[in-house]
C-alpha cells in the first residue's frame, strides 16, 4: 500500500521509516509547518508544573531561555511521544498521558494543588483541546502563552497530485483535525476531489 504522510518535519520522515518498515511504501507531503520564531516569551514566576500536548510545544523550548528551569519541573505529556521528547530535553518528573489531552486531567487533579502555583500550557496557536475550562472549575490558573504557529502547505507538489490522479496513493494519514482542513482545501483548490474520494482516508 502507498500511504500519503501529511505530518510536519520531522516526525514526517520517522513515520515515513516506520512506515516502510512495515512493508508501505510511502509518499511525504507535509501540510503544516512549525515556526517556533515568533513564539511568545515562557514566564516560570510561581508556575509549578508544565502541560504539553504536543512535542513541538517541548521543541519550542529550545528557543526560550526559560528551558532549563522548566525541565526541573513537573511534566504532564499527553502521550508516550511527547514523553520520549521531554525526557531528551531534560525532563525528570514525566506523568504520561494515554494520548488525549482530556487523559491528563484526573493525573492533575490528584497530584497538584491548585494554591501551589501555575500551571504553564505549551501552546500553539491553535488548540484542538482547550483544557482552561476544566482547570478553571478544580481551582487551577493557566498559563498558555503561543510557543509555536502552524503554517498551512498553499499548494500540493505536482508529484504528490500526479500520483494521487493516477491512483498510485491508496490512503492519507490525517494526525490532526487541523491537517484535515488543510487537506480538504488543497484537495478543492487542486481540483482532484473525485479521485481523492476512493483513498482510504486514516
Amino acid at each position: 500500500m502507498r500511504i500519503l504522510v501529511t505530518r510536519p518535519e520531522p516526525d514526517a520522515l520517522k513515520l515515513k521509516a516506520r512506515l516502510e518498515s512495515l512493508r508501505h511504501d510511502v509518499t511525504v507531503e507535509p501540510l503544516l509547518s512549525v515556526d517556533f520564531e515568533n513564539s511568545e516569551p515562557i514566564d516560570l514566576t510561581e508556575v509549578q508544573a508544565v502541560i504539553a500536548t504536543s512535542r513541538n510545544g517541548l521543541r519550542a523550548l529550545k528557543h526560550q531561555r526559560a528551558h532549563a528551569i522548566a525541565a526541573k519541573l513537573p511534566l504532564y505529556a499527553v502521550g508516550p511521544g511527547t514523553s520520549l521528547e521531554a525526557r531528551n530535553l531534560g525532563f525528570e518528573l514525566i506523568f504520561a498521558g494515554a494520548g488525549g489531552a482530556h487523559d491528563l486531567l484526573p493525573q492533575i487533579f490528584s497530584t497538584l494543588d491548585p494554591q501551589a502555583g501555575f500551571l504553564l500550557h505549551l501552546a500553539g496557536d491553535r488548540l484542538a483541546v482547550d483544557l482552561a475550562g476544566e482547570l478553571q472549575l478544580h481551582g487551577f490558573r493557566l498559563l498558555a502563552p503561543v510557543v509555536y504557529r502552524m503554517i498551512p502547505a498553499e499548494i500540493l507538489r505536482e508529484d504528490t497530485i500526479e500520483q494521487i490522479v493516477t491512483g498510485e496513493i491508496d490512503a492519507v494519514l490525517l494526525l490532526s483535525p487541523r491537517t484535515a482542513e488543510v487537506w480538504v482545501k488543497l484537495v478543492q483548490k487542486h481540483g482532484i476531489a473525485e479521485p481523492v474520494r476512493k483513498l482510504r482516508h486514516i
